[in-house]
């Protein structure tokens, strides 16, 4: 399979129907968030494969040929990965996973979970399964804010599948308005990391500058 270049358009659907076919346990807007955290990482040598093979909690599933294993890596790096790349500048941003719910206590219960989803993906990828990373400032005033936003949508996702709790139509319609607006926060934050990340990674590849803040 030949190599795209980077920065390639994606095959939403290519990658949907591969993950499907080899059920994978993490669902596809985590996985394109966990794909952009590892592409931001400042950790050396995080490798797209390790990141893949991490979806199946560390091994690849079960090929009956090397053809379909090449297919999985070529749709998964070649494709999704090297898709994402392009995000890395700032004419390109990255945007969440677009979902049109109704409001209701269903729809605003499956909007929040993805949002909580998409944080929990970037931060894995971002962290490349250290336990602490070196961030600059800008990075890691953005990653505070994503942890705020985390814990909201899920207390949003908490009360919305509480049924003793009472979920007037206005209260829902004005839920619903909330968790969207935070899902544009939750695209510029994570695209703040990205950037500040990337020139970060750049400028240290030209010349050595002092640690950033270490985040446990």
């Amino acid at each position: 399979m030949p190599r795209p270049a980077e920065g390639a358009r994606i095959d939403e659907r290519a990658v949907r129907q591969i993950l499907d076919r080899y059920a994978c346990p993490v669902p596809y807007h985590e996985v394109r968030a966990r794909f952009l955290g590892s592409i931001a990482t400042p950790v050396i040598g995080a490798s797209p494969v390790v990141v893949v093979q991490n979806l199946w909690g560390g091994e690849l599933p079960e090929f009956e040929s090397l053809e379909a294993a090449n297919e999985l890596i070529g749709i998964l790096v070649n494709g999704l990965w090297n898709g994402l790349t392009r995000h890395q500048k700032r004419t390109e941003p990255f945007r969440v996973i677009r979902l049109v719910v109704p409001a209701t206590r269903e729809g605003i219960a499956q909007l929040a979970l993805t949002r909580r989803q998409e944080v929990d993906g970037f931060v894995e990828g971002l962290f490349a399964g250290q336990g602490e990373i070196d961030l600059p400032d800008k990075s890691n005033e953005a990653l505070n804010v994503l942890g705020e936003i985390r814990a909201m949508m899920d207390g949003v996702h908490v009360l919305a599948t509480d049924e003793s709790k009472p979920a007037p139509s206005a209260e829902l319609e004005k839920t619903l308005k909330y968790v969207q607006q935070l899902s544009r926060t939750i695209e510029q934050e994570m695209n703040a990391v990205l950037l500040d990340c990337t020139r970060a990674r750049r400028a240290a590849m030209r010349e050595t500058g002092p640690p950033g803040v270490t985040r446990h």
